[in-house]
């Protein structure tokens, strides 16, 4: 919700939906300004709000902190579950799924990647990285370490299922990482086109650079 919303209609939203505002709003501040430097009142800016209303839903900086990152964490795992299940049985068509997910645009949006990057990058905030995060990046690395060794067994590959899946986890993290960086600027297609690239070379009778050969 934008800020001409909040001033248009300050007194019709829920108590939910404004506390939700509240956290877009901080993952726009976040995105801006970084983790160290974002206040509630410039949170308060960016809704187009008082720094009473937000002191009154989150009381600290680090209430509001951390609920965001509760936010991004399970808008996260919500995206690649569905993903995950509305692919076919096959683990390739469920590998293709998450690489797909990964790049959803609103999941990898330009705010999204650099919030994300405000909190991986904040030494004081990993405890509360790995409280709100941690169980969520298990089950996500065992579900992708579980598709490599399906494929690796039915393709016959000779690969280490837990290094081949890493590999692949860390190329879709370090692709996010340089959407944000890269002097050449580029969109979900080639970053999805980038991640075949390595899938391909894991798994070539499965998937080449162009994307999923079989199903």
């Amino acid at each position: 919700m934008t800020a001409a919303l909040a001033k248009k209609e300050p007194r019709k939203l829920s108590r939910e939906a404004r506390r939700g505002q509240l956290i877009e709003a901080t993952i726009e501040t976040l995105a801006a300004q970084g983790y160290a430097r974002t206040t509630l009142t410039d949170v308060a800016r960016t809704a187009g709000l008082s720094h009473g209303l937000v002191n009154f839903h989150f009381q600290t900086k680090e209430n509001l902190l951390e609920e965001t990152l509760q936010f991004l964490a399970e808008e996260y795992r919500e995206n690649w579950t569905t993903a995950l299940a509305a692919a076919g049985p096959h683990p390739a068509q469920q590998l293709d799924a998450l690489i797909r997910a990964d790049f959803n645009p609103h999941i990898c949006e330009t705010a999204r990647l650099n919030a994300w990057c405000a909190f991986w990058g904040e030494a004081q905030c990993r405890p509360l990285y790995q409280d709100k995060c941690g169980a969520n990046d298990a089950r996500y690395n065992d579900m992708l370490e579980d598709l490599a060794r399906r494929l690796i067994t039915e393709g016959g590959y000779d690969h280490d299922p837990v290094l081949a899946s890493r590999v692949v986890r860390v190329t879709m993290e370090g692709v996010w990482l340089d959407m944000m960086t890269s002097a050449m600027r580029y969109g979900p297609t080639e970053a999805i086109a980038t991640v075949y690239a390595c899938v391909a070379a894991f798994f070539p009778r499965h998937f080449s650079p162009k994307g999923l050969l079989t199903a």
